[in-house]
């Protein structure tokens, strides 16, 4: 998985492929996105659903500082000439109501088809049409989706420890995707219905989001390609300038937070005003 070079260059590549920001949620990487978009340019950048958590700010509006950094970045690319698709999702199926909308560069559509450079074709659209919980049962997907909140919250609560044993990040939704035997039928079930789906509408591929599951393989003669997520696994799909895909996994070293100043107190405050910014006893 090809990450940005040492030097730190902006890397140019055809097209670029993202899904699942949830802006909204907490805790999500978006910090790590602003530092992918700031080294990666492209002709075109497909926003492939759930790119705002609508679910999540009709409860409880969370809107930090970075996130206005995520949308200038994409609007600075925008007005230097990027083709910018939006498609989107279950979380954010309010834009909808803007399909066949254009706003100067940036497009909403339902579905597309991408054409590589060496003219293969891919379907191009969030997934959650093919979800059957999402389609027949959206109660049920508020509860998954409750589910999948806990389980980053316990994700940092683990975390935390690994940290202080200096182990390295690990994801308890991913590890369930992997090792629970539901979840996996359930993505085995998602990625035919989407592969099938590509060769009914008669081209080579399909490029995809929604399940948070970053994959990249043949299947049943149709590449199939699914762009993870950036709640947790910071991942990203790249045409390359000669048509070659590239699954990216972005692993940004971002400076800690500069830590709050303390007040310091002279000796004679101190003894005045016991009170005053003194620790609890």
């Amino acid at each position: 998985m090809p990450d940005k070079d040492a030097n730190g260059d902006v890397r140019r590549v055809r097209a670029l492929f993202l899904s699942d920001v949830h802006l909204g949620m907490r805790p999500t990487r978006i910090g790590q996105l602003v530092d992918f978009l700031k080294h990666h340019d492209a002709e075109t950048i497909y926003l492939i659903g759930d790119i705002i958590d609508g679910w999540r700010l009709a409860k409880s509006w969370y809107w930090p500082a970075v996130y206005n950094e995520f949308v200038e970045e994409l609007m600075k690319k925008a007005e230097r000439g990027t083709r910018m698709v939006v498609l989107p999702g279950n979380h954010d199926e309010f834009l909808r109501e803007y399909l066949g909308t254009y706003f100067g560069e940036v497009e909403f559509v339902d579905r597309t088809v991408h054409t590589t450079a060496i003219g293969r074709t891919y379907l191009v659209m969030h997934g959650d049409q093919f979800d059957i919980v999402v389609a027949h049962a959206k109660w049920l997907a508020h509860v998954g989706d409750w589910a999948y909140r806990m389980a980053l919250r316990i994700n940092i609560g683990i975390n935390w420890v690994r940290r202080r044993l200096h182990r390295p990040y690990w994801s308890l939704s991913a590890w369930a995707k992997h090792k629970v035997k539901n979840a996996v039928s359930v993505i085995g079930r998602f990625e035919e219905a989407l592969t099938l789906e590509a060769r009914d509408t008669g081209v080579d591929g399909v490029i995809c989001g929604h399940i948070h599951f970053a994959d990249m393989h043949d299947r049943m003669g149709i590449h199939y390609i699914n762009t993870g997520d950036w709640v947790e696994s910071c991942t990203a799909i790249a045409e390359t300038p000669d048509g070659r895909f590239e699954l990216i996994k972005w692993s940004a070293q971002l400076p800690p937070p500069a830590p709050k100043p303390r007040r310091r107190l002279s000796l004679r405050r101190a003894k005045t005003s016991p009170d005053l910014d003194a620790p609890a006893p």
